[in-house]
This record gives C-alpha cells, sequence and structure tokens, in this order.
C-alpha cells in the first residue's frame, strides 16, 4: 500500500533487516475496557467471603469473580464480573438473587462501580443492625454485602485503604496502651467479651466500630483515630 508524505523528509536510515521489528505500542482504541458487550469467558477467578452474622444460624458465602482485561500487557487490570451469593437459608432467596444479578450488571457496564459500596452501606434495617467480630457495627445485612464489596474492590486497587498517619498510629497506640493499663489495674473476675477492642467501648459515629473510649477527659476511636476533642 502506496503511502503518501506531505511534509519535508528531514531525515532517514536504510532498514536492517536483521534488526527484530519494533513492536507495536498499543493504542487507546486496542486497550480494552470493561463493558456489558464483553463475552464471559469459560473459567473465571474470584474470592469467596464467608460472613456469619447474627441475624441467622446459618452463614452466608459472597463470591465475586473477576475478569482479567488485556492479560500480558501494560494495561493489564483485574476488573469484577459478577458476583453469586450462597447459603442455607432461605428466608431472603428472592432479593439476595435480584441484588446480586444487578449488582453484576453494574459489574459488567464497567466505569467506576466503587459508587456501589457507599450505596449498599448506607442501608438501614428498620429492626435494628448488629455488631460483627471485632465490634464494627452493620446496620444492616445488605450493608454487610456492601463491606464485602468495599474489600474486594481494596484488593483489586480500586479503593484506597484510608490509613493514618504515623503520628495518628502512635498516638492511637499510646492511649490503647494507657487505657489496657488502666482496666488491668481494676481487672474483674468475668469472661471478657470477644472483641478487638476493650470491653465497654462505645460506637464511634465515624468508623462505625465500637472502639470509642474516654481518654483524659476526652472520647478517642482507638480505631480511626476519631477524637471530640480535636
Amino acid at each position: 500500500m502506496a503511502i503518501k508524505i506531505d511534509k519535508k523528509i528531514v531525515q532517514y536510515r536504510i532498514a536492517d533487516k536483521t534488526e527484530p521489528a519494533p513492536e507495536p505500542t498499543p493504542t487507546k482504541a486496542d486497550v480494552v475496557q470493561m463493558h456489558e458487550k464483553l463475552k464471559r469467558p469459560e473459567v473465571l477467578m474470584g474470592s469467596t467471603y464467608k460472613v456469619k452474622t447474627p441475624l441467622s444460624e446459618h452463614a452466608m458465602y459472597i463470591t465475586v469473580n473477576d475478569l482479567v482485561l488485556n492479560p500480558g500487557t501494560e494495561h493489564e487490570v483485574r476488573r469484577p464480573f459478577e458476583i453469586f451469593i450462597n447459603s442455607k437459608n432461605m428466608d431472603h432467596f428472592q432479593w439476595i438473587v435480584a441484588l446480586t444479578r444487578i449488582i453484576s450488571a453494574i459489574f459488567r457496564k464497567g466505569g467506576d462501580v466503587t459508587f456501589l459500596v457507599e450505596e449498599l452501606k448506607a442501608v438501614f434495617d428498620p429492626k435494628g443492625g448488629y455488631f460483627k467480630k471485632g465490634g464494627k457495627y452493620m446496620p444492616s445485612l445488605v450493608a454487610e454485602i456492601g463491606d464485602v464489596v468495599e474489600t474486594h474492590l481494596r484488593t483489586l486497587g480500586m479503593l484506597q485503604d484510608d490509613d493514618l498517619d504515623p503520628h495518628q498510629k502512635q498516638l492511637i497506640a499510646e492511649k490503647r496502651a494507657q487505657y489496657e493499663a488502666s482496666l488491668r489495674d481494676h481487672e474483674r473476675n468475668t469472661e471478657a467479651v470477644d472483641l478487638d477492642f476493650p470491653e465497654g467501648a462505645s460506637l464511634c459515629a465515624r468508623c462505625h466500630t465500637k472502639a470509642m473510649i474516654m481518654m483524659d477527659g476526652c472520647l478517642t476511636c482507638l480505631n480511626c483515630g476519631d477524637s471530640k476533642c480535636q
């Protein structure tokens, strides 16, 4: 095919046939993005999360499968493709199936799907929520599903950890050490609650974890560092 050159030739060299041909650089048009018309491969890789809530005697298993886009290139990324929820408890079967289909459809649509996390975690059960092991408050079962989706998106790098700076970590460690030292001075012969934070801690409005304690006359969260005196 003939190529027409409209500009002046300012430099040239004779190609060496022994030199390997340069690999073509992929353009934006060559990079595959997630969209709803992508066909599902025969095999997908994913992760399964076990969720045990006080709402049911049976555990719930949430599986999120991922699709690898542009494998073997510098544009290789892993994106969520579908979600499944399985449990022996069939009480919530209809709405769980509907919810998983909607979430999967949003995953396949592509773009920024991280908004799902806040939408799901903002659902409150009118009968009241519950505390997970570790003291984190879950306002509803739907919010727990949103928490799992958030965990998975963080493993894919689609969400960044809201990590504390070294000064905040040091302050929290010091406060926690002081509090635990004061508890040891007033030990009681009672069985401790299976929590990661001190027994009697109150709920933090910022991170929804039962880790807010009174230190130096100020309520301080041992999980996220939030303080009423800041």
